[in-house]
């Protein structure tokens, strides 16, 4: 019988374990970002992404999901979240050695009641392309969120995360557009995003200055991973 090995959990430092949720919008047709501005040292008065350390008792995207309902309000497991990626130079953190797992969500503005946490003086939105100076090493979190992002929508439909529940493909193609930054042929979007088969039109009519602009919605049942190498060149 081998001897028993006994582990002395005490012979080891512990890192602490943060995560930080990357929270995208779209307003006024731009790509926007929630920022919260930090109560407390360090870089009290400073602009960051919305976090907070993971409870003993939760599991990473347990975690994420609270903060994100405290930032937002919003409760529901069918919100867009993945996570993102870890970030953990040692340096990162001057109130000790603090490894963070960065998730993104993806939620429509119609859906939100922004509010500040505990231990946040305030929350706002901001470009997600022109941000404040953030706190810690936030600027690179989100700069590879906004990368994820980009990426995603070469493959994945999940720009329908940031709309309303209707939509007009004009509204559709502006943000692909804000978040991929460039124009897209308008011809072309309308040919491919409808050959997805991807969206159920309603029979409602948007009225505007000019002539009234069908209504869309994002098939439930559509299948969300595209199967082109990227659907909207």
């Amino acid at each position: 019988m081998s001897d028993q090995v006994h582990y002395d959990a005490s012979q080891y430092e512990r890192p602490s374990v943060t995560v930080d949720v990357v929270i995208f919008t779209l307003r006024e047709n731009r790509l926007h970002v929630l920022l919260v501005q930090r109560k407390n040292w360090p870089y009290a008065g400073q602009w960051a992404i919305p976090g907070g350390f993971v409870e003993m008792d939760e599991s990473l995207e347990e975690a994420a999901r609270r903060e994100l309902a405290e930032e937002t309000g919003l409760d529901d497991p069918d919100v867009y979240l993945e996570q993102l990626y870890t970030f953990g130079d040692p340096d990162r953190d001057p109130r000790t050695r603090v490894i963070t797992v960065a998730y993104f969500a993806l939620v429509g503005a119609d859906l939100l009641q922004v509010q500040a946490g505990s231990d946040a003086a305030a929350a706002d939105w901001f470009p997600a392309y022109d941000p404040p100076t953030l706190a810690f090493d936030h600027g690179d979190i989100l700069d590879y969120a906004i990368c994820r992002l980009r990426y995603k929508l070469e493959y994945k439909a999940v720009a329908f995360q940031l709309l309303p529940e209707t939509f007009t493909l004009t509204e559709l193609q502006e943000a692909y557009e804000n978040i991929l930054g460039e124009e897209l042929d308008k011809r072309n979007f309308r040919r491919k995003v409808l050959a997805a088969d991807i969206l159920e039109e309603t029979p409602h009519l948007r009225s505007g200055g000019h002539r009234p602009a069908r209504l869309y919605s994002f098939r439930c049942d559509a299948v969300a991973e595209i199967k082109a190498r990227r659907l909207f060149p």
